[in-house]
């Protein structure tokens, strides 16, 4: 019996890699299915020479692409050209914590800024630093290289962000050998026009890498408005000095955090993004998924 992690889904075909490297394409039992089991990248499992003999329980799992122990998310941000957003950085947190994976946060481009802007920069994400780990990061100058190395290894890593925000750039600066344009990049990972039923992590310095259409889409189903305030460590650790129990930090008198964002201690841009998404959540009409076996 071997141990190992499935690191890739090509028409009903596991590949498997055990703690050596070593490789196996393998198949599941078929009694899987009457279990309702279905293996999916990112699986620990057992195996023997034929077959996938047992999947241990998982700490997360997504849906697009259906991957699973994923241990964080490099929310990939450009500093300019598209412009930094955070409106879409705190989209991307408040989904990624949804999922009880870690949030990274890289600003990419930041080449592109003068002096002044990447102060600027610095200086308003100095308070997202209290709670996220982030990394400034060019292609150019190769600041954060070394940041993203290291907080990478040993990890199952996954990308978000808007198309622009150099993904693809990030990727090759990390893995020179892949030397791949954008396009080729997002079909190797999974994203092509033919490929979406193939599911794979790569190589990335001395963790792996995967690519997510799902985060990258930033659809918020599944998602209720009143749960939001979880999503958000800050606020959730402020929130039991609210009058209510249950306060959504929206309409309620003595919130705590209202109190804060008028104090200056949270950021009014934070809170108005935090107001902005869950009237957006609060707005979108159930869904039934099919695709959580």
């Amino acid at each position: 019996m071997n141990k190992g992690r499935i690191v890739k889904l090509v028409g009903g075909l596991y590949t498997v890699e055990d703690k050596t490297k070593n490789r196996y394409t393998l198949k599941p039992l078929g009694v899987f299915r009457h279990k309702k089991i279905a293996p999916k990248v990112g699986d620990i499992v057992d195996f023997d020479d034929n077959n996938i003999i047992k999947v241990y329980d998982r700490k997360n799992e997504l849906y697009r692409p259906m991957i699973s122990n994923v241990d964080q998310v490099l929310v990939v941000t450009s500093a300019k050209k598209p412009n930094f957003s955070f409106l879409l950085l705190d989209k991307f947190l408040a989904m990624i914590e949804a999922f009880n994976i870690t949030p990274v946060i890289i600003a990419t481009k930041i080449d592109l800024l003068n002096k002044e802007e990447l102060d600027d920069l610095k200086y308003k994400l100095k308070y997202y630093q209290e709670y996220f780990k982030v990394i400034f990061f060019s292609k150019i100058t190769k600041d954060g290289v070394d940041q993203i190395l290291d907080i990478t290894k040993d990890k199952v890593n996954v990308l978000a962000g808007q198309t622009g925000a150099g993904k693809s750039s990030l990727l090759n600066t990390i893995n020179p050998e892949l030397d791949l344009e954008t396009n080729e990049i997002s079909k190797a990972l999974g994203r092509g026009k033919h490929t979406t039923r193939h599911v794979e992590i790569f190589e990335f310095g001395s963790g792996y890498i995967a690519d997510t259409p799902g985060f990258s889409k930033l659809e918020f189903v599944d998602f209720q408005s009143d749960q939001l305030k979880y999503y958000y460590p800050d606020f959730f650790n402020h929130s039991d000095k609210c009058k209510f129990h249950e306060c959504t930090h929206i309409h309620e008198p003595k919130c705590e955090i209202k109190r804060l964002v008028n104090t200056g201690e949270i950021p009014e841009e934070r809170y108005h993004n935090y107001v902005t998404i869950f009237n957006e959540i609060k707005a979108i009409k159930p869904i039934y998924r099919r695709d959580k076996n």
